[in-house]
């Protein structure tokens, strides 16, 4: 006979099991969030990295044709300069800036030994650009690379759609499997059960109830990994979104099949703006091609200084100004000019190959989803009808074993395939709604 110490300490125990089991399944609930596509996807465009990245790639090569405006405005340069010398020919020169020689000055003892002379110059300097044709030229290229990466910017937008989007699917048939497979589960053990009463009756042998536990087992760990892939597929889906957390998010729609139509008439865009860009590229490298061709044009720049010239600390007593126009001419650079030309030349060349190379792969890329589609479709239709059958084929054996007319390794087997089926479908329906949406990813 329990006594009533003994009794009260179990009860104690079992109401602390059951609150830890409470507190445990409340943690649990707390950090499950339902989460939609819409909301996946705009998180994603604001807090995705790799998509920051690219974004400074633009604002890199925006900070690069903003450099390129050097060819048409001014440079304005401010400097003061303070000088000391005995060099009787400076020592007289700054006397001239200052305006302070005198009769006295021209004694050749002072000429020639003037002693220490100061001066303090404050000059404004200013270079106007006016003819500079392989600058422009360069101007240009910036301006095409800047579009290419505003393209390339609007690409990985696209492409990181795809990339939540194919997330967000696999997170829906992670949650599928998991129901079929709990669902598996309650149905091994409902047979476990009955077997169990089958062999304390007699009418099975302990093998055959060995192989009802092991698949119960069997169903167990595949629940387990079922479950972790959740876990894996939620914190991808944290990293697309530029959050750094464990929380298992659940999609707020389940996997269901996509009733959208492709026209699979549809031809490879050249106007998308990854082709674009690339295009782009190629017509910056011919600007580029022709800046070094035109490096042998001469250039014009108009010049000048306004100065101040006194023997004291930011002194303005004296001033003067210098006016110019220069025309330079590069007749030769050492073959550099030449080197230049031949190099730009290889390098339009090996854009173009690039572009064509580009395109190429992307129309197989196309034909081959597009057939994928096909596939995938037909997959999805036999995949349901093998479901089916295998589903009556199920209920069949699950009927006569009840009554004792079937072995326990045939329902065993008809029930791993059951699950099989289910799990087989659900995957054929992702791969065709996953397929669907790379296809317009391609025809964007």
């Amino acid at each position: 006979m329990i006594s009533t110490s003994t009794s009260s300490i179990i009860k104690r125990n079992f109401l602390l099991g059951l609150f830890f089991i409470g507190l445990s399944i409340s943690l649990i609930a707390q950090n499950k969030v339902q989460i939609s596509l819409d909301e996946v996807t705009l998180k994603a465009k604001e807090n995705n990295t790799k998509l920051k990245i690219t974004k400074q790639d633009y604002a890199i090569a925006k900070a690069n044709y903003e450099q390129t405006r050097a060819v048409i405005l001014p440079k304005i340069n401010i400097s003061n300069t303070s000088s000391f010398t005995n060099n009787p020919l400076n020592a007289f020169g700054f006397k001239l800036l200052q305006k302070s020689v005198t009769v006295p000055d021209f004694n050749p003892d002072v000429l020639n030994n003037p002693g220490q002379v100061e001066n303090f110059n404050t000059r404004i300097e200013l270079l106007q650009p006016l003819i500079n044709i392989d600058g422009w030229k360069k101007r240009k290229a910036s301006n095409l690379q800047l579009q290419a990466a505003n393209l390339q910017t609007e690409r990985a937008g696209d492409y990181l759609d795809l990339e939540v989007i194919k997330t967000y699917m696999q997170l829906q048939l992670a949650y599928k499997s998991v129901t079929v497979i709990e669902k598996a589960k309650e149905t091994a053990l409902e047979n476990k059960k009955i077997s169990k009463n089958s062999l304390d009756q007699g009418l099975i042998q302990n093998a055959d109830f060995l192989n009802v536990e092991i698949r119960v087992t069997e169903i167990e760990n595949q629940l387990q990994y079922a479950n972790s892939n959740i876990k894996n597929v939620s914190n991808y889906l944290s990293f697309l979104i530029g959050e750094n957390n464990d929380i298992i998010y659940q999609p707020n729609t389940a996997l269901s099949l996509n009733v959208k139509n492709f026209n699979e008439a549809t031809t490879l865009n050249t106007n998308r703006g990854d082709i674009q860009a690339i295009q782009f590229g190629v017509e910056a490298q011919e600007q580029m091609l022709k800046s070094s061709k035109l490096s042998f044009v001469p250039r014009a720049n108009a010049f000048a200084n306004y100065e101040w010239n006194d023997s004291e600390v930011f002194g303005f007593n004296t001033n003067n100004y210098f006016l110019g126009l220069q025309l330079s001419w590069d007749v030769f650079g050492g073959y550099k000019n030449i080197g230049q030309i031949h190099f730009e030349k290889a390098q339009l060349e090996k854009a173009n190959l690039n572009k064509d190379n580009y395109i190429a792969q992307s129309k197989l890329e196309l034909n081959k989803t597009k057939r994928q589609l096909i596939d995938v479709r037909n997959n999805v239709t036999l995949s349901k009808l093998a479901l089916d059958q295998s589903e009556e084929a199920l209920r069949i054996k699950s009927n006569r074993y009840e009554q004792g007319l079937e072995k326990t390794t045939d329902l065993l087997f008809v029930e791993t395939q059951f699950q099989q089926k289910e799990l087989d479908y659900l995957q054929a329906v992702y791969n065709y709604n996953y397929t669907l949406s790379y296809l317009t990813y391609l025809t964007k």
